[in-house]
């Protein structure tokens, strides 16, 4: 197949950008040109890994403490970052994204990659819609953790929970109005909602998760494949990493991923006490710097290496740390903090390899409690371990890219 210029459009923390630059990297083994366009703050990493960096708005400053804490804390903060931030400017993003695609032959979109629908229905750009997590695609028969409240009644009554999440969605029904405007204004129809269905491609939609947090629905497009998650290459552990777990027994690895370490309140704190209690050793990802036997607090570490050698992973929950974990196979104790987060918590307590305390109710006590029961009762490793064999026998990244290979053919 000759080389064809693809454009990746995507918007958000690493967790965003990590699946799509591993992508990126098949394609371009392929034979193919890959260009991502997306915040500036990813730009250095982007253009590192050796691919074709365009950028796209909202152009936000992420190194701003006040703008990371009030979307990942405040309970509106799906309010603030889809309707305040990136619906509100998706003007601008269709014009960043209209200049990306000149001499592109096929989109690939994220989905609040709001701007790429409008294009693709704009300009006949063959396209390609993606969903990192489940909850994206909304499903009333597989219906989504909004918030960790709601997981006991997603369990107990799940179709009074799709009810709730009814309301909820009607409740976001005028969040899309700029996008609707913006269609109109360029001789095109309104679309569906550009929350929901209006960001999934007629063409394909690739669900870039296992089949172990989630099966197809009923309500899910046809045209969807689910591929596994999309693992990129991780560089080797800091010595200090290796060193540290060639001491003693597996530890306790805390970590909040890349987002709600910005907003972690006392979850370090708290985690280091209830590692204390437990007498365990313990590798604290992100928090603050901890000299003390047993003990290592380190700003980071690649995920997928350091989480095979732990006893357990205490997690803020988001889509690429969860697949991570997965991945791993060790019991998980899940503290969400927002969006996909509680949803993806519950799919892993509802699997029996995980517990979940909410981020507003966990203290070392209650850690120390859920610890103990993750680390003594053996089914949590054995549920852990058999679904991490079968998650891993996906191979995801493969199966992505022969999607959109299968697609490139058909042009």
């Amino acid at each position: 197949m000759p080389t064809r210029k693809i454009l990746i459009s995507t918007w958000g923390s690493l967790g965003d950008l990590f699946p799509y630059l591993a992508l990126a990297g098949e394609l371009a083994r392929r034979g193919h040109h890959v260009a991502i366009c997306t915040t500036p703050y990813h730009q250095q990493r982007i253009e590192e890994a050796g691919f074709q960096f365009y950028s796209s708005a909202p152009h936000l400053n992420f190194e701003s403490t006040e703008l990371r804490r009030a979307i990942m804390e405040d309970r509106r903060s799906g309010q603030l970052l889809l309707r305040d931030i990136l619906l509100a400017q998706v003007r601008q993003s269709y014009a960043d994204l209209l200049e990306a695609t000149c001499g592109a032959e096929l989109l690939i979109t994220q989905m609040v990659a709001y701007a790429g629908p409008i294009l693709a229905a704009k300009t006949g750009i063959p396209w390609i819609s993606t969903m990192l997590a489940p909850t994206g695609f909304f499903s009333y028969h597989d219906s989504p953790v909004l918030a960790p409240e709601l997981r006991g009644l997603r369990e107990r009554a799940p179709a009074i929970h799709a009810m709730v999440n009814r309301a909820a969605r009607w409740t976001t029904r005028h969040w899309g109005d700029p996008v609707r405007q913006l269609r109109v204004e360029l001789g095109l129809d309104r679309g569906g909602d550009p929350v929901f269905e209006g960001q999934h491609s007629p063409t394909r939609v690739l669900a870039l998760f296992s089949r172990e947090l989630a099966e197809p629905q009923p309500d899910w497009p046809r045209n969807t494949v689910v591929t596994g998650f999309l693992f990129n290459d991780e560089p080797p552990l800091p010595p200090a990493v290796e060193q540290f777990l060639r001491a003693g027994d597996p530890p306790i690895v805390f970590t909040l991923g890349s987002s709600a370490v910005h907003a972690p309140g006392r979850f370090y704190e708290e985690s280091l006490e209830a590692a204390r209690r437990l007498g365990r050793r313990a590798i604290l990802l992100g928090g603050p710097a901890v000299c003390d036997t047993g003990i290592l607090g380190i700003e980071y570490a690649p995920h997928g290496r350091l989480f095979r050698e732990a006893a357990a992973i205490i997690h803020q929950g988001g889509i690429g740390t969860t697949g991570r974990a997965m991945s791993a196979g060790r019991p998980m104790l899940v503290v969400p903090w927002a969006y996909d987060q509680p949803d993806n918590a519950a799919r892993l307590v509802r699997k029996g390899m995980a517990l979940t305390i909410g981020r507003r109710s966990y203290n070392a006590g209650r850690a120390m409690h859920a610890l103990e029961e993750l680390l003594t009762n053996p089914s949590y490793r054995r549920n852990a371990e058999a679904t991490a064999a079968r998650l891993n026998a996906e191979n995801g990244l493969q199966v992505a890219a022969d999607s959109v290979t299968q697609t490139l053919a058909t042009l």
